[in-house]
């Protein structure tokens, strides 16, 4: 095949691939090609979550708490990480209404995979509305953002163990076991939906694991195709 004739196809090949990716989608900052928007389906899980997103994790295209943010209804997304000052932070720690803690594992952190239903019931006031604080970032980020943010390290922690390896295919975790953002959240309704009036029988919030495999799905179908458009 001649030098001309090689690069012209080449050309033919890959040009729709470009002329996709040139469109971005302003809601999940995607090219055409990744948009995951039409596969969205909010729910109310009848816990408040607050996502505190890392700036570096904020700036990813796979953002996975950014993702579960847009399926929950009344969850926040708060970016930063040293969240001592943090002025909303600080005003859902301080309502009375609120019961806040954070989803983080280690020493004096509740595993709630340990803990019948009723027990998990009664680690939280009822008459008030629970707020889970979850750290979205690399598992070193977290830490220190932890060790940092003197507010959240005074708060209950919760926890659970893991009962199957992570489903993030397109992005190496430190072990199997370790959840990205969007999976923690979903367990942790799982573990906690009943007790706070929602019914996780309904299984809605498995349509923050859906989206997360549709997610998946289009990185691993990209990278098999961009492969292609690869080879000589």
């Amino acid at each position: 095949m001649q030098l001309q004739e090689y690069l012209a196809r080449k050309k033919q090949q890959t040009e729709p691939l470009r002329g996709a990716r040139a469109q971005f989608c302003a809601e999940c900052r995607n090219p055409a090609l990744t948009c995951y928007c039409r596969h969205l389906r909010s729910f109310d899980p009848g816990i408040r979550f607050a996502i505190l997103i890392h700036w570096r994790e904020a700036q990813k295209r796979i953002a996975t708490g950014r993702l579960a943010h847009r399926c929950l209804k009344n969850s926040l997304l708060l970016s930063g990480y040293d969240y001592t000052d943090h002025e909303k932070v600080n005003e859902l720690i301080a309502d009375p209404a609120l019961h806040c803690v954070v989803l983080y594992p280690g020493e004096g952190s509740v595993n709630l995979s340990e803990r019948s239903e009723e027990e998990r019931g009664a680690l939280f006031p009822p008459e008030k509305e629970l707020v889970v604080f979850v750290i979205d970032g690399t598992w070193i980020t977290a830490r220190k953002t932890m060790q940092r943010s003197q507010n959240l390290s005074r708060l209950p922690r919760i926890s659970f163990l893991p009962p199957r390896p992570s489903r993030f295919r397109v992005r190496k975790q430190p072990k199997a076991e370790c959840y990205s953002t969007i999976e923690a959240v979903h367990h942790t309704i799982e573990l906690l939906g009943n007790v706070r009036g929602f019914d996780v029988n309904s299984r809605r919030h498995d349509r923050l694991l859906d989206v997360f495999d549709k997610v998946v799905e289009q990185r691993l179908e990209l990278s098999i195709t961009r492969q292609r458009h690869h080879r000589p």
